[in-house]
This record gives structure tokens, sequence and C-alpha cells, in this order.
């Protein structure tokens, strides 16, 4: 059932999958070596969370999927293609990024930011067109943002900011959105609010998500799948989160934890254990 869904709202929203994969991956700064011989691949109109403790390689391994970043080995594969040798243009329909402070211009109203995302489909003499303007009426729709589309960014709240951002990746109409920390500085209301987002565009329109994010138990709830990182390699990949077990968190985060269970959904949640607990890294 849920496959019939998938397909019938990426034909509704016009997207198409495309495969994205990282193939013994090396990058960092500098002459710092941060991720190593990471080979992963990214399932379409899924989302994927990476999680891992600070400085494991999260937002490094994203960077490079978002082409910010050039590897110092291996390669990202995005429809069989080489990321890092196509044109900008060409990438930028294909993958959407969130990063985790963008920059606001002073004074921009909704409306004028969910339409920058119609950059990538802009020529030097193409001119707005009814298809652009659907874009991003669609998007505004999606997150909820159409009844403040004339309001000044900067004064909404963090939450409903976030979701014009996400948004202005929408309107892009890339089939594959990249987000970094999308929860960072929220309340939980806005957290559970912006996840909730992020999980409906991938089961019901059929985008492809890559997430980091901080919170563990928070990506057990709302991602289709999670990949582990660790000391800048991939430390194991849970299909889906009941595949998370004691032993994986664990030697991840170097705690020892106890494996709960949501009533409502049966996905495991994690809590610390005042017992056992291991010595300091």
């Amino acid at each position: 059932m849920r496959i019939e869904q998938e397909q019938n709202s990426r034909s509704q929203d016009g997207i198409e999958p495309v495969g994205l994969r990282a193939e013994k991956l090396a990058a960092g700064y500098g002459r710092q070596l941060i991720i190593d011989d990471i080979t992963l691949s990214v399932p379409d109109a899924t989302m994927t969370v990476l999680v891992g403790p600070n400085g494991s390689g999260k937002s490094t391994l994203l960077s490079v999927m978002a082409r910010l970043l050039k590897p110092m080995g291996g390669s990202v594969m995005l429809d069989g293609k080489a990321l890092h040798a196509m044109p900008t243009r060409e990438v930028a329909r294909r993958l959407g990024l969130l990063p985790q402070s963008p920059l606001l211009p002073e004074g921009l109203t909704v409306y004028d930011l969910v339409s920058r995302g119609r950059y990538p489909h802009q020529g030097l003499i193409r001119q707005w067109t009814d298809a652009d303007e659907a874009a991003v009426e669609h998007a505004l729709t999606v997150t909820d943002t159409l009844e403040f589309a004339n309001r000044p960014v900067a004064d909404l709240s963090g939450g409903q900011r976030q979701r014009c951002w996400i948004a202005m990746a929408l309107a892009q109409e890339t089939p594959i959105i990249l987000l970094d920390e999308p929860t960072t500085f929220l309340d939980l209301h806005y957290q559970v609010e912006v996840l909730e987002l992020l999980r409906r565009l991938a089961r019901h329109h059929g985008r492809t998500i890559i997430a980091v994010l901080h919170d563990l138990n928070f990506a057990l709830q709302y991602a289709d799948r999670l990949v582990f990182l660790k000391s800048g390699a991939v430390a194991g990949v849970a299909e889906h989160p009941s595949q998370c077990t004691i032993e994986l968190v664990r030697d991840v985060f170097n705690v020892e934890v106890l494996r709960l269970e949501n009533p409502e959904s049966d996905t495991p949640f994690f809590l610390p254990s005042t017992k056992g607990r291991r010595p300091e890294r």
C-alpha cells in the first residue's frame, strides 16, 4: 500500500527517482581527514538520517554529498554520474540543500524566499512562468506556509521559519533534499512539526530526504533508515529503526543504555543506564 502511495505521489509532484551513492569516499578540511572509505547508497523516496557522536563526520559526509566539499578520495554518484563533475545548474535541479544556519536577507517575505527555489530553472532570458508560480504555491501549501506568504520571514517563529526554508527547497523541485540539523534551536513542538513534515515529504511526496540529526531518539521515531557514524566511518546501518540494538548504540556513543519501545509505534528508544557507566573516552 505504501509503495502505491509513493508512486502516485511521485507522479502527482512530477518527481522522478534518482540514485545517490558514495563510493569509498574520503573527505576533510585542509590536511585533516574527517571521513574515510565510506560506501553508502541512499534509497529513493525514504528519509535517511545520519546519527553519531560529535565529530563523527556526519556534517562532513552531508557536505560532500551536497557538493559543498570536494572529496579527497572516492566519489559521490548522482543518477550514475560523478556529482562533483556535473554542471552546477544541473546539480541544483536534482539536489536541494538546507544548511544548519542559512543566511536570511533582510526584509525578505516568505513568498520571495520560496521563489528563490526556482533559480535553477531560470535562464538569462527566461521569464517567470505559470509553472514557476505553481511550484511556489505547491511548496507553500505542502509546508503549511501559504497563510503567511506575504509576511517577512524575520517576523516568524523558529519553526515557521524552518518550514519556509524547506518550502524553498521544495519549490526547487529536486528529488533529493539534504538537511543539516534541521531542528537545531527549536523547542519540542517545532521539532516534532519539522520532522513530521520531512517524513511526510518522503512518504507521500516521493522526496528522498537525507538529514543529520543530533537526537538519536527523534531520529528513531521519524526516520525510515538510520546510518550510524563513528570516527569518520560507517559503524552500522539500520534499514528500519527496529534494527537498532543496545550494542550498536553503546558502541557508537560509548555509553550504556536501556532499550525501550514506543507503545504507539513499537519503535525503540534509548535511555542512559545508571548502572555500569562506561569510562570516559
